[in-house]
């Protein structure tokens, strides 16, 4: 069965006085694009993470976002950049002695400056929270994968009933080529014979090259093509594959059958057919992006 490239999974767990949350979405794309927001103590595990999708995936964009969220009251962390403040101490003892300045470097100073000091809630590495992690992460793949698979059903019913409307009038096409020929020979007969009257030189030459005119307007040829593409497309709905580019690919088979149908009928209930069967095909059309 097909699959939609569209998908969302959630999972959250506790840790310690927060909780640790992982989304994952994805939507249409002509590859497979993974993109990873992890905080920095759990980013060693990008890796992972994509392999993980690519196993499950082989289109659309995917995102997956991993929150830890500290809990109400809790502390963060402070952090002391010293080669920074360093820098910045030297580089005003330069500046004291340069422009002959009063007063001292001294703490308050140094403290006030620009990400010397910093607060954090980021967490600390933990080999625990990265296995929490990595617990949510595979929950919200299977669950992606699930509304992928559902989204995936749901488009190839839609799909099979639109290719069975096409069908129907593709059936009632059919049904009146055989009279197309005849109807298109006797149609320049009488047009030639309204201009000629009755001088008409060579009659059998004439009727012969009238007969030639009107078998280019057959389409059994079309017609048969057509059906053979709607059964491949139908045929491949149900195959567990990636399949996203082989359905697209078959539409524009199946378009150009329809366009040549149209173009070389040249009857108004064809044509009638025809407009019904291009509208169908471009909600089809619509719907193949959507699959994997």
């Amino acid at each position: 069965m097909i699959h939609s490239m569209t998908g969302f999974g959630r999972r959250q767990a506790p840790w310690q006085d927060g909780s640790v949350t992982v989304e994952m979405r994805s939507v249409n794309h002509r590859f497979l694009e993974i993109a990873c927001r992890l905080p920095r103590p759990l980013s060693h595990l990008e890796d992972s993470f994509k392999k993980a999708i690519q196993q499950r995936c082989t289109r659309g964009r995917v995102d997956i976002t991993v929150t830890v969220q500290a809990g109400k009251g809790r502390a963060g962390s402070v952090n002391l950049d010293q080669a920074l403040a360093k820098q910045y101490h030297q580089a005003f003892l330069t500046l004291k002695k340069s422009l002959k300045l009063s007063g001292s470097v001294d703490l308050a100073l140094m403290a006030g400056l620009r990400d010397v000091v910093s607060v954090s809630d980021q967490p600390t590495e933990d080999p625990k929270l990265a296995k929490i992690a990595q617990q949510l992460t595979t929950k919200a793949l299977a669950d992606l994968e699930a509304m992928r698979t559902n989204e995936g059903k749901a488009l190839a019913e839609d799909m099979r009933g639109r290719i069975q409307t096409i069908r129907g009038h593709k059936d009632l096409i059919a049904a009146r080529t055989p009279l197309l020929a005849q109807e298109a020979f006797d149609r320049m007969k009488t047009r030639i014979e309204k201009l000629l009257g009755s001088e008409i030189p060579d009659p059998p030459r004439l009727y012969q090259e009238l007969a030639v005119y009107a078998d280019r307007g057959d389409i059994t040829e079309e017609i048969v093509r057509l059906d053979s593409h709607m059964i491949q497309f139908e045929q491949t709905l149900i195959r567990a594959e990636s399949v996203g580019k082989t359905l697209d690919f078959l539409l524009q088979e199946i378009g150009r059958e329809v366009n040549t149908i149209g173009s070389k009928a040249n009857d108004a209930e064809i044509a009638g057919h025809v407009v019904l069967m291009k509208a169908e095909l471009e909600r089809v059309r619509e719907q193949v992006q959507n699959v994997e």
